[in-house]
């Protein structure tokens, strides 16, 4: 029997039934393994066919057999896996021995019997695949072989691509969600059958076909599918809710208002080669009633005629209204208006899912969503457009995640006029101007982002901007990582922000926010600059290895600044200046290269209960006109000293513990004049207080012990005022005065110093009330009456007072004087004269007598 004669029986009744104009619908339903009986009622399968128990993998002819392999298996051999021939369908089987009652009907058994059971299986394969999808799977159900030869993934593969033209087969997994899949990632025997099955009620757009398949009926009577040669057509369909469009270009007026999907078809990137274009208005517009609307993998353009007179109007490539929710997948949206946008999200009840798809080359903004609109924005590439990659306005909410916005000549995503919005996971690079802008009111949440590589800036928050910017890396921006300006108000929270080319977070204009938890470093300026009457709260960050400054407040700059730890920076770790007033409380500012804290040029503010240590500076500098109250801190180990109070500075210092520093505990010369009030002042390898070059100060309650120098020198025209303080068990003196210095001391304890309690130089008259000087070791005295020279007990760590005396038959000078032992041992019988008592410096002759 020929093939064309098999077919045109089977498929005889069912011709009229399922095409000509009928636009009956057919789906195909879910394979079975059973054998069973063929019904000529349409096509379809009976329902509730149950699954064979044993299952069949998919026929696979095209691993040729070997001789051996198609020898006799026996009766009980069983499949041994994919590609391999059931044993049951060939081991050789005997014709049935024709009865004598009937010869036509032992006639039709015969040949029923050649075919289901000796005809080679690649005969059948080769007439299977003259079949067509509906006639294949009718033939399916004759029995188990036609079954497994009916299924061969090539034959569905063929057919498939002659419908679909896709590549992969594609899935609908899900109300509006259609996913091509590889054909090892599926559970499917034969994905492109089940990808059939799935897609198999929609209509196609395909220029041509309609009338093909209306003038060839005998041809295609193994399938139902209704072609047409325009979209318009296809949506005028009362019943295609399923639309495939065809490689092409179509120009027309799509407005969506229906649940319907439409979906490109075409090989290789499926987009690229079905394009939907216009010149004027929107190309494509959802309106009310398209709530589960689907457009994928399809290229939107918008190109208008601008080198026409009459005036472009304000249209858009995509246009999503009020109350509709389509769903986007995987679409090329171009537009080279300069008006507009690409695609408008607008109105009440506007929430699109808009994903996977291709936002770029645009001449003005690539997204804009406003007028309270909402919707899901996933994994779309948005980049290279002429104005924003994103607007957010007028109370929009979105929802972006995992998008990559980059390279625009504008901002990346500008949020403004009281817009909002949660944005997860985007990557925002390279864009002209900042990363991220808030104006005006606006309040988005951006959360683990990363804003990187912007030409001006990481996040602009400006003009009453507000936000919440949380986890996000923020980092190699051209300016400051964050801007904060003009009455903004926003809260930068476990951020990342580093490797800036200039500072980290900039707080300007009187901006505010609260900056907390963040890390800060590497940036080119300081981590944190605060400036112009602005007033954050800085609190719980990590502040460290930045090029210049940690945090520098200046220019009337306020903020609250509180257990932040700012350490190994270039320059200090807290600048304060030229009339700022911040309060720093709780932080550990520590390991800088310079100094500390640094109040300069009228730096003022408070500095409560920080630790300030390890500085190769001082730990705190206060100098020309600053004057900051310094309470309860704790200043150690620096290298220049703990606080260094010069040029003019003022300031307060109470209750602090200035301890271990490798120069005066605090220095204070130069004009000064601060008070330090009930401070401990002790452990230091130097002196305690050091005062000089005009120094000035009150002293007041303070314990000042245990220092390796004078407790207290005061030196070099400094007239301080010391009052009720304690000094005590120093490795020096208790308090020198020397070099045309004076002071007031007044109610003073001075009491078991090394050297002595108060010790003065020649010409020093200072004003002594009531002080209690009492128990010191006076070592000085001791080793002179025992002939020692001073260096014995000095040894270059200290400085004891002693007379002065000038060799004049050695011709030394006043700065090389001699103590009084050396000139009664070394220079006895020369010409020798007194100079002063002062403090001894011992250079040359120490060193000769050792």
């Amino acid at each position: 029997m020929s093939y064309s004669a098999v077919r045109n029986r089977m498929t005889r009744q069912n011709v009229k039934s399922t095409r000509k104009k009928s636009h009956k619908r057919f789906v195909l339903p879910h394979l079975v393994d059973t054998v069973v009986n063929y019904q000529d009622s349409g096509f379809c399968f009976p329902e509730g066919s149950v699954m064979c128990t044993t299952h069949q993998p998919p026929y696979d002819l095209r691993r040729k057999l070997s001789l051996q392999e198609n020898s006799y298996f026996g009766a009980n051999s069983k499949c041994s896996g994919r590609g391999a021939v059931c044993s049951q369908m060939i081991i050789p089987r005997k014709r049935l021995k024709r009865s004598c009652s009937s010869c036509s009907i032992a006639s039709d058994v015969g040949a029923a019997h050649y075919l289901l059971y000796e005809v080679p299986d690649e005969l059948l394969l080769n007439i299977f695949s003259y079949l067509l999808e509906q006639d294949l799977c009718r033939v399916s159900q004759v029995c188990k072989r036609f079954h497994t030869i009916s299924n061969d993934m090539e034959l569905w593969k063929n057919l498939y691509q002659s419908v679909y033209e896709y590549d992969l087969p594609l899935y609908n997994t899900g109300p509006c969600k259609y996913v091509f899949v590889q054909l090892e990632e599926t559970e499917n025997e034969n994905p492109w059958k089940e990808s059939f099955r799935q897609l198999y009620q929609g209509v196609h757009v395909r220029p041509g076909y309609q009338e093909l398949t209306d003038n060839n009926p005998e041809c295609y009577s193994g399938r139902n599918i209704i072609y047409f040669d325009t979209i318009e057509q296809a949506l005028e369909e009362p019943d295609s809710s399923l639309i495939f469009i065809h490689s092409g270009v179509y120009k027309g007026d799509y407005i969506i208002y229906s649940s319907v999907t439409l979906l490109g078809a075409a090989p290789g990137n499926v987009a690229e080669n079905v394009i939907l274009e216009r010149e004027c208005e929107s190309t494509v517009m959802f309106t009310k009633g398209a709530r589960e609307a689907f457009l994928g993998f399809l290229t939107l353009r918008l190109k208008p005629d601008m080198k026409s007179s009459v005036q472009h109007h304000k249209h858009y490539c995509l246009h999503i209204t009020e109350n509709s929710s389509p769903t986007i997948d995987h679409c090329i949206i171009r537009s080279t208006s300069v008006v507009g946008a690409a695609i408008c999200v607008s109105g009440c009840g506007a929430e699109p899912v808009i994903k996977h798809c291709d936002i770029s080359d645009c001449e003005n903004v690539g997204l804009y969503i406003t007028d309270y609109a909402q919707g899901v924005y996933e994994e779309n590439e948005i980049s290279r457009n002429a104005l924003a990659g994103v607007w957010v306005k007028n109370h929009a909410n979105p929802i972006m995640r995992r998008n990559h916005i980059h390279h625009g000549r504008d901002v990346g995503v500008f949020t403004f006029d009281n817009g909002l919005g949660y944005f997860e996971a985007n990557d925002i690079h390279n864009n002209r101007i900042a990363g991220f802008e808030v104006k005006a009111g606006a309040n988005p949440t951006v959360v683990r982002c990363e804003i990187h590589h912007g030409q001006t800036g990481g996040i602009y928050v400006h003009e009453n901007g507000r936000g919440q910017f949380i986890e996000n890396k923020i980092h190699f921006n051209n300016f400051a990582g964050v801007w904060i300006t003009s009455h903004s108000n926003p809260t930068i929270r476990r951020n990342e922000i580093y490797n800036g080319l200039q500072g980290g977070v900039y707080i300007f204009g009187e901006g505010r926010g609260l900056i907390e938890h963040n890390n800060i470093h590497g940036n080119a300026l300081a981590g944190i600059q605060i400036r112009t009457n602005s007033d954050p709260i800085v609190r719980y960050n990590k502040i460290h290895h930045g090029q210049h400054g940690g945090i520098y407040v200046h220019e009337k700059g306020q903020g609250l600044i509180e257990e932040n730890e700012v350490y190994a920076n270039t320059l200090a770790g807290v600048w304060i200046t030229t009339g700022s007033t911040p309060v720093l409380r709780r932080n550990r500012i520590h390991s800088g290269k310079q100094v500390g804290v640094y109040f300069y040029d009228n730096g003022h503010g408070r500095l409560e209960d920080n630790d300030i240590y390890n500085h190769l500076y001082s730990g705190v500098q206060i100098r020309t006109g600053s004057n900051p109250i310094i309470r309860r801190n704790k200043i150690w180990g620096g290298q220049n000293g703990g606080v260094l109070v010069y040029n003019g500075g003022l300031g307060i210092l109470e209750q602090n513990e200035i301890f271990d520093n490798a120069m005066a505990g605090v220095w204070i010369k130069t004009d000064s004049n601060p008070t330090l009030r009930k401070n401990k002042i002790y452990d230091g390898r130097d002196g305690g207080v050091c005062i000089f070059n005009g120094g000035k100060g009150i002293l007041e309650d303070n314990d000042i012990f245990h220092n390796a120098q004078a407790g207290v020198l005061i030196s070099t025209q400094s007239h301080p005022v010391l009052r009720r303080n304690r000094i005590f068990d120093g490795l020096a003196a208790g308090v020198e005065i020397t070099n045309n210095a004076t002071a007031t001391l007044e109610y003073n304890q001075i009491f078991n110093n090394r050297f002595g309690g108060l010790c003065l130089a020649s010409g020093v008259q200072p004003i002594l009330k009531e002080n209690k000087i009492f128990d010191n070791h006076n070592a000085v005295e001791k080793a002179v009456s025992g002939g020692q020279c001073l260096y014995k007990i000095s040894s270059y760590t200290s400085f004891p007072m002693h007379d002065f005396y000038r060799c004049r038959t050695c011709n030394t000078t006043e700065r090389n004087a001699i103590c009084v032992n050396c000139i009664n041992t070394c220079h006895a019988r020369h010409d020798v004269e007194f100079i002063r008592h002062d403090r001894f410096f011992l250079r040359l002759w120490g060193w000769y007598l050792k």
